[in-house]
């Protein structure tokens, strides 16, 4: 099985609920950012979104009012570097008390601390950043033996009983030959599982790492190949999406981000206005305007918070493809 029964049955049971609502947007992920405080100055992040101050991190009570008030069933806690979060142990047993399942999106620096105070649960998993091979993944986080250090807390990791995944993003520099090393090392390694999203270019990142339409389609061609013999997380809908053989439109409303300045809108990457409660951030962006991905911002942008969740809201009109999701679910 691809993910834990529950995730699958505790998103059944959301998109019923909401069905009977008569909603026709609600979120499926809630990115929960407690601080925007990192230990990293990766290429991937722009050089002042993560270079807050601990002292400006949001208290316990505040990430749980927006876990009640989003009400998504899958929370993904991420950063910032979350594992610097003092409390962040009180935090997730709290979000597992409201049977939500959680995400620990690290880069794996300081997870032997919360080794030490956190316990293994089923509605906890741990995702480890790791974007390459050794050489590629230090250079990436700009820094040397960061990915050894994330091999070995993925091994401590499954040795404690934790479900350990990780999550790499596709850069230009990423070679196809170096993704199915990786892909085979991690599958040795005992890895419950591997997301991949593909780097895009974006203004405010105008950078040369950073991924266009074309260069996606080809790199996810391969990953689809490397999908069919390694535990690759990415659903397989979504990996057409980036290999350009089929389209869609985007949901940023589905992984709504919620941060120390609010709620950002209109998605996790574009940072156009905070909102500061969760209606407000529901009735204060076009979202048909944004769904249309005529932004220039848009162009080139394959993200799997954003397309992901079009995979789910408009899988249903088609029967091929939930069979195809339900063979890729219990495939595993």
């Amino acid at each position: 099985m691809r993910f834990p029964i529950h995730i699958a049955t505790d998103m059944v049971k959301w998109q019923a609920k909401n069905w009977v609502r008569g909603n026709a947007r609600y979120p499926y992920v809630l990115m929960l950012e407690p601080l925007h405080t990192c230990n990293l100055a990766c290429i991937g992040c722009s050089p002042e979104r993560y270079s807050g101050d601990l002292k400006d991190r949001m208290s316990v009570e505040q990430c749980l009012k927006a876990v009640d008030d989003c009400g998504a069933p899958v929370v993904s806690i991420c950063g910032g570097e979350p594992t610097i979060y003092p409390e962040l142990v009180e935090l997730i047993d709290a979000i597992i008390a409201r049977k939500r399942h959680i995400y620990l999106c690290t880069n794996g620096l300081l997870l032997d601390r919360f080794y030490k105070k956190g316990t293994p649960h089923k509605r906890l998993a741990i995702n480890v950043h790791l974007d390459g091979m050794k050489k590629t993944h230090d250079f990436v986080t700009d820094r040397a033996g960061v990915f050894d250090k994330a091999i070995e807390m993925i091994r401590e990791g499954k040795r404690r009983g934790y479900f350990v995944c990780t999550n790499t993003t596709v850069y230009r520099e990423t070679s196809l030959e170096e993704l199915e090393e990786m892909c085979a090392f991690l599958d040795e390694v005992g890895i419950d599982g591997m997301l991949l999203s593909p780097g895009y270019h974006y203004a405010k990142l105008d950078d040369e790492h950073f991924l266009v339409q074309q260069e996606t389609h080809r790199k996810f061609e391969r990953v689809i190949e490397l999908a069919k013999r390694y535990k690759i997380n990415s659903t397989p809908l979504f990996l057409e999406f980036a290999a350009g053989r089929r389209d869609y439109p985007c949901t940023p409303w589905g992984t709504p981000n919620f941060t120390p300045k609010g709620w950002k809108g209109p998605c996790y990457v574009i940072e156009e206005k905070y909102h500061d409660s969760w209606d407000a951030f529901m009735k204060g962006n076009d979202w048909a305007y944004w769904e249309s991905r005529k932004d220039p911002r848009c162009r080139d942008c394959a993200m799997h918070s954003g397309f992901e969740p079009s995979v789910v809201r408009t899988m249903g009109g088609n029967l091929r493809d939930v069979w195809t999701m339900m063979r890729w679910q219990f495939a595993a």
